[in-house]
């Protein structure tokens, strides 16, 4: 199954929650995204079906293996592209609008390069 950007939204954004701790469910995915329950319900089901979540009998959610990492390179990508916009002199809130629409759409090559000047830039 090839994911949708929205997929790779869905991801990130119970990675992103995961990561504060505590158990996710979809109610804190809705919310966090600002996104109907029938909506959520509908990706979950669908990324269910994929094979990158797991829903437990308490409905909390879980990345698999394969979720994990689409998630966790999402995260990194945008990230490392937030921060790439601002060292250019972009808002922190622009730049971080403009990595989320990037950060689904960028070659790997491009993104690397970007993350090579990025930590070059960094460091001075």
């Amino acid at each position: 199954m090839h994911l949708q950007e929205s997929g790779e939204m869905y991801l990130e954004t119970i990675y992103i929650l995961s990561q504060q701790g505590g158990a996710v469910r979809s109610i804190d995915v809705g919310e966090y995204m600002g996104f109907s329950k029938p909506s959520v319900s509908r990706a979950v089901r669908l990324l269910k079906s994929g094979g990158y979540v797991f829903m437990d009998a308490d409905g909390a959610l879980t990345l698999t293996e394969t979720g994990l990492a689409v998630a966790k390179k999402i995260y990194e990508r945008h990230t490392t592209l937030s921060e790439v916009l601002m060292q250019l002199g972009v808002s922190k809130e622009n730049a971080v609008a403009d990595a989320c629409k990037m950060e689904h759409d960028i070659s790997d090559e491009t993104f690397e390069a970007l993350k090579r000047h990025a930590q070059i830039h960094k460091e001075k």
